[in-house]
């Protein structure tokens, strides 16, 4: 068998032991795709996956780590940065979030996460141009919006709030967190 199907069949074995949360063939079926293909993130990927559900963080930060050194992909990044965040390392998982933003604006766990840690860290102001980002690829994602709408309330620009707010109520006049926000700002 050569190296590469060798390794699509163990990596393909890891994630259906993974999905039907056998953790120790999955740790076995990734770490053989690892071992014949070291070229490819995605084992890596899997076995941070399962060392974070074994509360490995400093293992799974590991394997996140060597699956960025690999292919540079969100993924890793986000991963590291949720590893970064539960050790108390928030600098290190806002740059990484920030990152993986970089490279797949369209990362949900990296936006939501890094508005968080804008909030916690007092760097609102640099969460704002990743959410304009990710709505310059699907303006009508309500939650993104209202996010950047909070965020923008938070910086003390209410009248860009308001716009953000007034163009999810436009297509979505029944949203009720957005009325209740605008109607903060008025107030």
């Amino acid at each position: 068998m050569s190296n590469h199907l060798d390794y699509e069949i163990n990596k393909e074995l890891g994630e259906c032991y993974l999905f039907m949360g056998d953790l120790e063939k999955a740790e076995q079926y990734y770490t053989k795709a690892a071992s014949s293909n070291g070229i490819h993130p995605d084992p890596y990927l899997g076995l941070a996956t399962i060392a974070v559900q074994k509360g490995e963080l400093d293992k799974a930060h590991v394997l996140y780590s060597k699956a960025a050194s690999i292919e540079p992909g969100d993924k890793a990044l986000a991963g590291m940065a949720l590893v970064e965040m539960e050790t108390n390392r928030q600098d290190a998982a806002f740059d990484n979030f920030s990152k993986a933003l970089g490279l797949n604006p369209e990362n949900m766990v990296a936006i939501y996460m890094l508005v968080q840690l804008g909030h916690v860290l007092g760097r609102l102001e640099e969460v704002v141009p990743h959410m304009e980002n990710y709505l310059s690829i699907d303006p009508l994602k309500h939650d993104v919006r209202y996010s950047l709408a909070g965020c923008l309330v938070c910086l003390d620009k209410a009248d860009e709030a308001r716009e953000q707010l007034d163009r999810i109520l436009e297509h979505d006049p029944e949203n009720a967190a957005a009325r209740e926000l605008l109607d903060q700002i008025r107030s």
